[in-house]
């Protein structure tokens, strides 16, 4: 995702993330919601694989531009959990002034790990060097997308707050109209976002091209576009938004479309620019904008409506059914819209079809591993993904973006190469299976998703968690 991209999650505070009695009634003693931690333990593990994995494997990498790939899953199922969550936790903080400190607190500590995780000023693990440039700090980025989205949405839930004391009857539209307000901020957030999209005129535009490994480094490129309303990679006013507003010099450098077979012929893998390619092959785009973040809490206002089912409704035929409905209507919404050439499925511009594929997509594994959990009581067989759900923001931290194999890295012999890291790769599982593409799969499963999915079993019996 751009690489290291959908290695974020909002980790919730244990004790707000426990549901009490009401919402797992077949349980007479408060405990966490099992299927949500295991769900964003598994988000976590499909978020390092892609990563790690992805650049052998680029078929479940990130689409180039339109399509939707496994890795175009990943920021999805976190926002889609960030909202279950914020349902969860804000009911058990009745004061209105406490709950909203609280928010903003968090609000606050998401964008500051967003600067130094995914800014630039973090190098960790390919280069042993910490440190960025003021004029080329990337503003936007995940953190910063969860940020935005989740003070949004909880400030929408915080003035809803009534609403959970209610009780509702089962089926019928009584939850919908119980928080209506979420809806009708939901279809303005839209309405806002399909004006700006299809109504903002793009002009032609200059950029710069900073990678030092490039042969055109230095050299300034104007990509022509004087259009409105379009959604192909340069003249959209997605990107428009983001180079107006952030600045073109604190957008993201290396897009997914530079993959795409416009650009290289060695699509969809990384590989050297074709002689004709676009102009735009080489210039920047934030996948994590402005306009893109603010579709996306659509997103988040799903995955609270499905944290408001499990509140108000008691008994777990009457959650499934409704979970699946929409799971599945959503779904279904986002094929039609993609396949009928009405909206493409783009990850890169969050997609009206891309929010309803993946929101549905995600009720629907939540669905399943309830049923697999809360219901039938097989969590044992996902305890790493568990524990790891448990201490996501630890994760997250240490693995997925990279800070201790970049401090393993650190120490090297000879040559910064020649690390425990590497060799384990090349030695271990490279050379074993006598395939790259083969040895890093199985490295990334079991020496990065297992190995802390061991780390984090061991911290939780500590009691040891990394909350924000």
């Amino acid at each position: 995702m751009e690489q290291r991209e959908a290695r974020l999650i909002v980790e919730e505070e244990k004790e707000e993330t426990a549901p009490n009695e009401q919402l797992l009634a077949h349980h007479q003693k408060t405990k966490r919601v099992a299927s949500l931690d295991i769900f964003r333990g598994l988000t976590v593990a499909v978020m390092i694989l892609v990563d790690d994995a992805g650049g052998e494997w680029p078929m479940i990498s990130h689409a180039p531009w339109t399509g939707c790939n496994l890795a175009d899953f990943v920021m999805p199922f976190f926002l889609f959990i960030v909202g279950m969550a914020i349902a969860l936790a804000l009911k058990r903080i009745p004061d209105r002034l406490v709950s909203i400190k609280k928010v903003i607190i968090r609000t606050i500590k998401l964008v500051f790990w967003g600067l130094i995780l995914q800014g630039g000023y973090s190098h960790a693990p390919d280069k042993l060097t910490y440190g960025v440039d003021m004029k080329h700090i990337r503003w936007f980025g995940i953190l910063q997308r969860i940020a935005l989205v989740y003070v949004v949405v909880s400030l929408l839930e915080i003035t809803t707050k009534n609403a959970q004391t209610k009780d509702i009857a089962p089926g019928g539209w009584s939850i919908y109209t119980l928080y209506s307000w979420h809806w009708i901020a939901g279809a303005c957030i839209l309405a806002v976002y399909f004006s700006v999209l299809y109504g903002t005129y793009v002009p032609d535009w200059k950029y710069t091209v900073h990678n030092k490994d490039s042969p055109d480094y230095g050299k300034d490129f104007i990509v022509i576009c004087g259009v409105r309303g379009r959604l192909d990679p340069p003249c959209n006013a997605v990107g428009y938004v983001d180079r107006e507003v952030l600045g073109i010099n604190h957008i993201y450098q290396r897009p997914a479309w530079k993959r795409s077979k416009a650009c290289t012929d060695r699509s969809p893998y990384e590989g050297p620019f074709r002689k004709d390619a676009p102009l735009w092959c080489q210039g920047p785009f934030e996948p994590e904008g402005l306009l893109s973040s603010i579709a996306a809490i659509l997103t988040t206002i799903i995955g609270v409506h499905f944290g408001h089912v499990l509140i108000h409704m008691k008994g777990h035929l009457d959650r499934l059914k409704h979970w699946l409905g929409m799971g599945l209507s959503l779904l279904t919404l986002g094929l039609v819209l993609h396949f009928t050439n009405g909206i493409p499925l783009n990850k890169q511009l969050c997609s009206f079809s891309y929010v309803c594929l993946t929101a549905g997509a995600a009720g629907l594994v939540f669905s399943t591993l309830y049923v697999l959990v809360d219901i039938f009581g097989l969590g044992y067989l996902f305890l790493p993904l568990e524990w790891i759900g448990m201490n996501a923001m630890l994760v997250f931290v240490l693995a997925a973006e990279g800070i201790f194999a970049g401090f393993i890295n650190g120490w090297y012999y000879e040559d910064p190469h020649n690390t425990l890291i590497y060799w384990i790769k090349k030695h271990v599982f490279i050379g074993l299976w006598h395939s790259r593409k083969v040895g890093i799969l199985l490295y990334v499963i079991f020496a990065e998703i297992l190995f802390w999915g061991l780390v984090a079993g061991v911290l939780h019996q500590f009691g040891i968690y990394w909350k924000l």
